[in-house]
């Protein structure tokens, strides 16, 4: 068992409230108010999709307390994934 993988199962995972709940608002956002994520002359705005879709995606693993053993996996679905994405799609909505 090499170091990556010990350090992954030494301890169980726990939900991971705030996570879930940034997921469970990013879904419910998008369903009931699809514009959130058009520009301002009502097309898609694919990069601002991408990075909610990435948070919720993030929210979703992380919240429900699973944590990936490949370190990139670890990396990019990861509590901190979730406040990057929301910030990239921050940044891309302040842009339009």
């Amino acid at each position: 068992m090499n170091a990556l993988t010990r350090a992954a199962t030494a301890a169980p995972a726990r939900m991971h409230g705030p996570s879930l709940a940034a997921a469970l608002l990013v879904m419910m956002g998008g369903t009931l108010y699809p514009p959130l994520m058009a520009d301002a002359t009502g097309h898609a705005d694919h990069r601002l999709a991408m990075a909610l879709f990435w948070a919720m995606s993030a929210g979703f693993v992380r919240g429900v307390g699973f944590v990936p053993r490949f370190l990139l996996w670890r990396l990019l679905f990861s509590g901190w994934a979730v406040l990057a994405a929301l910030g990239l799609a921050l940044v891309f909505k302040l842009m339009h």
